[in-house]
């Protein structure tokens, strides 16, 4: 298969993939609520899917026409902490300059047990907008998701290559006041 080929299957597999991941997690979250979605670049799924949701979008570019305009990685005055149910960053943590930042500002946006729906791919190639600085590791997910409870880990694996995964969707809860050390993190080995 030419690498054309192959990018074309990856990236139908990995839209698909995080549909059938937000079709679960509707299903499992409440009927209404208020919901921020972060970069949504003109795609509509996230809203189709949450129809009694009360929905705001962020975004680094106005042209997108977003509710606020603004950078996840850093604190975003025009947005009270603690004001949304549920956070949805997906497919966007990988064109932040600092991810770090992205997670400290999803935990100020994010209500109390407030649930984040979050994702990003991990052998997939540099791909727009510009620019496309990360991949993480499930390890790297564990370490920037330590302070929520991962209420699901949904890995899309690549064919024939184990311990290289296509992408992860991640759908987790915000535990307020939770911060855990990062010398108190243990890992499996695999």
């Amino acid at each position: 298969m030419s690498d054309e080929n192959f990018d074309a299957s990856i990236l139908s597999d990995a839209r698909n993939h995080l549909n059938q991941f937000i079709d679960r997690s509707t299903s499992v979250m409440n009927d209404t609520g208020s919901l921020l979605e972060i970069g949504p670049e003109g795609r509509t799924y996230v809203q189709e899917c949450f129809p009694g949701w009360s929905i705001d979008s962020l975004d680094i570019v106005s042209s997108n026409n977003p509710t606020y305009v603004g950078d996840i990685t850093r604190k975003n005055e025009a947005i009270k902490s603690h004001s949304y149910d549920a956070v949805a960053c997906l497919e966007v943590l990988e064109h932040t300059l600092n991810p770090f930042g992205a997670i400290d500002e999803l935990k100020r946006i994010l209500k109390p047990d407030g649930i984040l729906l979050i994702s990003a791919p991990l052998n997939f190639r540099i791909h727009g907008p510009i620019p496309d600085c990360w991949r993480f590791t499930e390890f790297g997910w564990r370490v920037l998701l330590k302070d929520f409870e991962i209420l699901e880990f949904d890995v899309l694996e690549t064919p024939g290559r184990e311990l290289f995964p296509i992408k992860y969707n991640i759908r987790a809860k915000h535990i307020l006041g939770r911060n855990v050390p990062l010398n108190d993190l243990t890992f499996q080995k695999i």
